[in-house]
């Protein structure tokens, strides 16, 4: 059994995506997220931001003393407003763009290509960061938990991160099956503690914290402006993820806007209850920040002893922390299936596997989350300075371009909605620069390098589509068909049945057929012999087909058949040259090692150096 493929220079696919238009088939609903499957496959990232955000503020505002700590519950109430703004303003991104892509979305409608590229390239990296901060936090929690494994975190680091890419390659509705027990084991420990802790009138235990260094500011400084915008930017931390499923729409089952805006609802939601509900136990039980102790595990502590509630909190933490990372999965690769259908990313990156899956996209992010996990030393503390400021970003421009959005199309209560979205831009906008201005020289100016060389590859992307486009006619009507005078060169080096079968199907493709051999015109003994061998039993099988002999002095091979080929374009009027290359294709995969990889060096040479369509006829052993 033989196959044929085919490799031509300027052959380029088209776009395989139809540009939004809806896909001839219905795609299996199976595969797609319900809303409740949505919750848990692309909300991790912010449900697990509940463990360092609030003890991000409490960090911050710490350096004020416990005086500083009681504007902990105004500041997360404050960032719960901005989450509230936001998810309302993506419920009506998701009912305006149902086919996915959130801020890069919006922007490109309303703000530009420059600017949705600049949106898309701090999704990109905020996506790509999630993931190896997800994973160094959740593995910091454990080797805390066991301090013998610390020495192994980047191999336990990349160890989750394989399970993750694993568990999405089988397709984003397996992923959410898998992750919802995390999910929910983690929720209703978080909800527990509140609930408890609010009919608490003191800590029932303070065993965490005990013996531990309070990191509380011994010098309090006076609680002014600037420390209270740079508590509710560190606090903000724990707003990514939030556009996560406005980017994923198309994840989901029919009715999919309708289910993502469910799925927003009850994310915002949850996510809001959890942190006001822990702020305000901060306050009433007085809890003060301390080396070695996380807020959350001083909360559990104090509001289920510290017995089975509170080994199950850490647990449950633990393991959401190494999973969150799944909501970059389900965003990312949709992200850059728009990407790609707009010509800014590969054309591979818009297609689907099994499952519906962007397998490239899902291994894209798996390969570079490894190599910063790799760089960090699985050290979390490196990557965290750099995680927000990106989908700030991604917020900004959102926010801007659905006030652009409404003063568009003036519906009635169009000057409200628009009102609610400016704020949120000037919220976002403040926590941007705050962030980048207090984290620039702890690695923030790395992200703000990599934001204009991305954007700058997205661009040169689509300038390299566009030439291509213009090479091939896309878009206009080519001339009329004409028959071509073609000529087929078969490079052979003896005769078996795999040279019968490429010259069968050389007779069949053009109008004239060559058989070309290259003989080394050395002093050997052995080459002789074989050329002179090659050329005897030709003549006594005579195919019908002329073996023309290419001499070389230096034992090369792919040098003297791009000479020779070029040598018939330019001496021949042939409208077509092809050079059909048989090789052999074994069954085991171990045993293509045993080849000599003629083939691949043929055709690499003649694809550099020719304008030949190179074909390549494969036997199937």
């Amino acid at each position: 059994m033989s196959g044929v493929t085919v490799t031509q220079q300027s052959a380029v696919a088209e776009p395989p995506d139809t540009g939004g238009q809806p896909e001839p088939q219905p795609e299996p609903q199976r595969d797609k997220l319900t809303a409740l499957g949505g919750l848990s496959a692309l909300s991790l990232d912010a449900m697990a931001s509940v463990a360092y955000g609030p003890e991000s503020i409490v960090l911050v505002l710490a350096a004020a003393g416990s005086y500083g700590l009681g504007f902990t519950l105004p500041v997360t109430v404050a960032i719960a407003v901005l989450l509230a703004v936001l998810v309302a303003s993506y419920r009506q991104v998701i009912a305006a763009f149902p086919d996915g892509g959130g801020s890069y979305a919006v922007a490109k409608a309303h703000l530009g290509r420059r600017t949705a590229l600049t949106a898309a390239a701090s999704l990109v990296i905020d996506y790509i960061l999630n993931v190896a901060v997800s994973v160094t936090a959740g593995v910091a929690a454990l080797t805390s938990a066991f301090p013998s494994l610390y020495d192994q975190r980047v191999w336990l680091c990349l160890g989750v991160l394989a399970l993750v890419t694993a568990v999405n390659l089988r397709g984003i509705a397996e992923s959410a099956r898998w992750f919802m027990a995390p999910t929910a084991v983690f929720v209703v420990s978080i909800l527990a503690i509140v609930v408890v802790g609010l009919f608490r009138d003191a800590p029932v235990s303070t065993e965490a914290a005990a013996g531990h260094a309070s990191a509380l500011a011994g010098n309090a400084t006076a609680v002014g402006a600037l420390l209270l915008l740079k508590a509710f930017a560190a606090g903000c931390s724990a707003l990514t993820g939030v556009e996560a499923v406005a980017n994923a729409v198309p994840s989901f089952r029919a009715p999919r806007a309708r289910r993502a805006q469910h799925t927003e609802v009850a994310l915002g939601a949850l996510l809001g209850v959890m942190l006001i509900g822990l702020a305000v136990l901060i306050g009433r039980f007085q809890l003060q920040p301390v080396e070695g102790v996380t807020v959350l595990a001083q909360l559990a502590d104090a509001s289920l002893g510290h017995g089975f509630g509170f080994y199950v909190v850490q647990f449950a933490t633990v393991v959401l922390l190494g999973l969150a990372a799944n909501t970059s999965f389900g965003g990312l690769p949709v992200l850059m299936r728009l990407l790609a259908r707009d010509n800014h990313l590969p054309h591979v990156f818009a297609l689907r596997a099994d499952h519906q899956v962007h397998r490239h996209g899902v291994l894209f992010l798996a390969v570079v989350s490894a190599g910063l996990l790799v760089g960090s030393g699985g050290d979390v503390n490196s990557l965290v300075p750099l995680f927000a400021i990106g989908v700030f970003v991604g917020f900004t421009i959102c926010q801007v371009g659905m006030v652009r959005h409404w003063y568009r199309e003036q519906r009635q209560g169009w000057r409200g909605k628009a009102l609610l979205n400016g704020f949120g831009a000037l919220l976002t906008g403040v926590a941007a620069v705050v962030v980048t201005g207090t984290k620039f020289t702890e690695g923030a100016w790395g992200i703000c390098l990599a934001l204009p060389l991305l954007v700058l590859l997205f661009e040169a992307i689509h300038r390299s589509y566009a030439r291509i486009g213009t090479r091939l006619e896309l878009g206009r009507i080519p001339g009329p068909v004409t028959r071509q005078r073609s000529l087929v060169v078969v490079p052979v080096h003896a005769i078996t049945r795999l040279t019968r079968d490429a010259l069968s199907a050389a007779v069949s493709l053009g109008d004239e057929v060559l058989a070309v051999t290259v003989v080394h015109i050395v002093p050997d003994t052995e080459d002789r012999e074989n050329a002179d061998a090659l050329r005897r039993d030709w003549e006594l099988w005579h195919p019908g087909v002329p073996l023309v002999e290419v001499p070389d002095a230096h034992r090369r091979l792919g040098r003297p058949l791009v000479g020779f080929v070029n040598e018939l374009g330019s001496e021949h009027a042939y409208g077509r040259i092809t050079v059909l290359i048989p090789e052999v294709e074994p069954a085991r995969l171990w045993e293509r090692v045993l080849q000599n990889q003629r083939g691949a060096l043929i055709d690499r040479a003649l694809r550099r150096h020719t304008d030949a369509v190179v074909c390549r006829l494969r036997l199937r052993m």
